[in-house]
């Protein structure tokens, strides 16, 4: 495949260079992930760099994985043998008979934290940790924390874990340890943080955990203390490109800065104006004063669009422009205006949702497979979801959330991978303490508490301590015998380990530890339990091939580092409804973009800030680059959100929008009286049925139909709340919500 295919002057001149520093501010849709793996093969095929060389470091699995799809097929053809030419000198001929031996051999192309856990892998013991360590999630954080705080006599219920947990994440971001923060404590809160930071850090050390900070953290100060170990990875990564640049934190940039300081081939891709984590440490400053580092720096502009309509783009254009902490760039695109912008003005949240779900349900009237997927619902806050859930249940329009319950955060799953996670690292006291007593075992929280106590005047693990569990003197035989038990549990576990893969040691902990019987109970929510852990089964099977032990501790490794959008599931027939922060990156055809008030977007917080609200700014530029083809507008009169009703004035990026571009609709219900800057111009009432199954339609006796399961009788009706005993006895007597369900009455 000709590398220059398809690529625009502009790409081809970011491919084209290679050494030195490059920076590309490319505009979303603007195809900034075509040119930098395209970049990646002409390196390799035209330039003669070794893949070993190459680093490109991305911010989540799905973008890593989609450019190892795309260098491998534009490299497929390659006569890999010919990448070593030049560096016959340099290379052993062990070295070269490997490489040209493994025809899959690509540059390291992965997630800031995926990079760092294998760099740490190999070298965390300078650190005093063990290779094995564990990754601790947000749960596991808060569950560690509680205890911290519980130790300190800390009411978790007026300083909450999570807020403790921010704090020291933000602090870490920037690199600041335990010692530095203390010289920033200056009022109750930041006093505790400080207090409980040093604590926090040590109970991760006695665990053997990182938490996913540290992982940044600790390499680089691995890097920082280690000046040998930094060589070597300087020395191996001489070609870095970073995708996604403007999101960078302080802890990112700097990894990334000690990287490339010796051979400054740098190339980092991003857009100013796409920056939107600031909330979680992202430092625009860091894209604005790339050529501050790198004076040497060749700048591209990336602004032909390849996704949406010049309306869409001339909304967006015209919105980012007000902001001034920015690099200039216009977007345009070779496809036609499109057609206008709709702005729709509600009567409140729930008229704002049923004119969503008319809209749909009328575009895929008489079709008979609607692909809904071409539909996304995009808010400001997730607190929007629930009315716009509601509006979507009455009408059986199918829809996902992004940010919901996910598949690694059910119970079961989390209880197994404790367990998993025990039998790689017993010192991660997190996972055991979770799972000690389940199944139950008599190991209660009094025990459990003496085991602690004796871990800490003797300072060991907390492993360690039941080790011993016969030498603590607040025990009783039986207790001691109940914790030997469970310690001889994991022992055959970790036996199993060294010859056994991933699946069937998720079969093994099922069996051994009686977690399988314990969910095995008969009940519909067991057989859902024993399904997920099945789920889980497969999906380590996909590590089987590596070899036993490492399996395990691979599939863990990937576990940890899965993200919400890493779980989205592009091909499920269903209407998305996330926030904005969540859809970066992502394009549908249809955008409907909810909440345009002042006070919701913009957020309330950035409307006394400058840099605050053109952060706001910069995500309505991103919520509106998302539509492909047709974008509506949407804002109430009147909301009810966080238990309070709101009469907010629409939000001002509306009155950024030319006229022009925006055609304005009123729902059956409203008055034409709504001014955003000047009149509004092709203003048409929609006609919207306000859908609202009253409790009165429905009495005792009434035989209905739900759109899941079927034909019932009403047997109750109590409040919203109404009682259906279903004919198909498998589904049996369901209470549902009116407001929501989707059923009928049959006459």
């Amino acid at each position: 495949m000709n590398i220059f295919e398809e690529l625009n002057p502009k790409q081809i001149e970011a491919v084209q260079h290679v050494d030195g520093a490059l920076l590309v501010f490319a505009g979303a849709g603007s195809g900034k992930t075509k040119a930098l793996t395209h970049r990646i093969a002409y390196m390799i095929k035209e330039a003669g760099i070794n893949p070993w060389n190459i680093l490109a470091v991305t911010f989540t699995n799905k973008a890593a994985n989609e450019m190892n799809t795309r260098i491998q097929k534009l490299l497929e053809n390659q006569d890999q043998a010919a990448v070593l030419q030049g560096f016959g000198d340099l290379l052993s001929t062990s070295v070269i008979e490997n490489f040209t031996a493994n025809s899959t051999d690509l540059p390291t192309v992965g997630t800031f934290h995926a990079i760092c856990v294998r760099i740490l892998r190999r070298n965390i013991h300078h650190l005093d940790f063990e290779n094995s360590f564990a990754i601790y999630d947000t749960a596991d954080q808060e569950i560690l924390m509680k205890r911290l705080m519980n130790e300190l006599m800390i009411d978790s219920k007026k300083i909450t874990p999570k807020s403790i947990l921010a704090h020291i994440s933000n602090a870490k971001n920037q690199l600041i340890g335990p010692d530095q923060y203390r010289q920033y404590a200056d009022n109750y809160f930041t006093e505790r943080v400080a207090e409980l930071y040093p604590r926090y850090q040590s109970a991760l050390h006695r665990s053997n955990a990182l938490d996913f900070d540290d992982i940044i953290m600790k390499t680089v100060e691995l890097f920082r203390e280690h000046p040998a170990i930094l060589a070597f990875y300087q020395e191996k990564f001489r070609y870095i490109s970073v995708d996604e640049y403007q999101d960078t934190n302080t802890a990112q940039y700097e990894l990334i800065k000690l990287l490339a300081e010796k051979y400054r081939n740098i190339c980092v891709i991003g857009d100013s104006d796409q920056s939107i984590y600031r909330w979680r440490g992202a430092n625009i400053q860091n894209i604005l004063n790339f050529e501050k580092d790198y004076p040497e720096a060749k700048v591209i502009l990336l602004e032909q669009n390849y996704r949406s309509t010049n309306n869409i783009l001339n909304a967006a254009n015209n919105v980012i422009s007000r902001n001034q902490n920015r690099r200039d760039k216009n977007l345009w695109s070779d496809k036609d205006d499109g057609t206008k912008l709709r702005h729709w003005i509600a009567d409140n949240e729930r008229h704002e949702a049923e004119m969503i779900a008319n809209e749909i349900r009328q575009h895929y009237t008489g079709t008979e497979y609607p692909d809904y997927t071409e539909n996304v619902v995009l808010c400001r806050t997730n607190a929007q979801t629930r009315v716009i859930e509601e509006a979507f249940l009455r009408h059986g329009i199918p829809y996902k959330i992004v940010g919901g319950i996910k598949f690694y955060s059910r119970k079961e799953i989390k209880d197994l991978i404790s367990y998993l996670r025990i039998i790689q690292n017993p010192s991660d006291s997190v996972s055991l303490l979770r799972v000690i007593n389940t199944p139950a075992r008599k190991i209660g929280p009094k025990t459990l508490i003496a085991c602690q106590e004796f871990a800490n005047r003797h300072n060991l693990s907390l492993f360690n301590a039941l080790l011993l569990s016969h030498e603590i003197p607040e025990l009783s035989k039986p207790k001691a015998d109940a914790i030997e038990q469970f310690i001889k549990i994991i022992k055959d576990l970790q036996y199993l380990n060294a010859s056994n893969p991933a699946s069937a040691m998720i079969k093994y902990a099922l069996d051994i530890t009686g977690y399988k019987k314990m969910i095995d109970d008969g009940s519909v929510e067991g057989e859902a339990r024993l399904e997920n852990t099945n789920e889980m089964i497969s999906v380590a099977g996909k590590y089987d091939k590596l070899e036993p032990g490492t399996s395990l501790s691979i599939f863990l490794e990937e576990v940890s580092l899965i993200s919400d959008l890493d779980n989205l599931d592009e091909q499920e027939n269903a209407v998305t409804i996330m926030t904005v922060h969540s859809a970066k990156g992502l394009e549908f055809h249809n955008v409907y973009l909810v909440g345009l008030e002042e006070g919701i977007f913009p957020h309330t917080r950035s409307l006394l800030s400058q840099e605050e609200l053109e952060e706001e700014r910069r995500l309505m530029y991103v919520a509106i680059t998302r539509a492909k083809d047709n974008l509506y507008l949407l804002h109430a009169r009147q909301r009810l959100l966080y238990g309070q009703s709101q009469s907010n004035a629409p939000s001002q990026f509306l009155a950024d929008i030319p006229e022009d571009l925006v055609e304005t609709n009123f729902g059956s219900h409203a008055t034409a009286r709504v001014r955003i800057s000047t009149d509004q111009i092709g203003h048409r009432p929609i006609p919207v049925e306000m859908e609202e199954p009253a409790i009165y339609e429905y009495e005792i006796g009434d035989k209905i139909t739900h759109t899941g399961f079927g034909q019932g009788i009403v047997i109750d009706i109590t409040g919203g709340i109404i009682t259906i005993a279903f004919i198909d006895a498998s589904i049996g007597v369901k209470k549902l919500a009116i407001s929501i369900a989707p059923i009928k009455k049959l006459t």
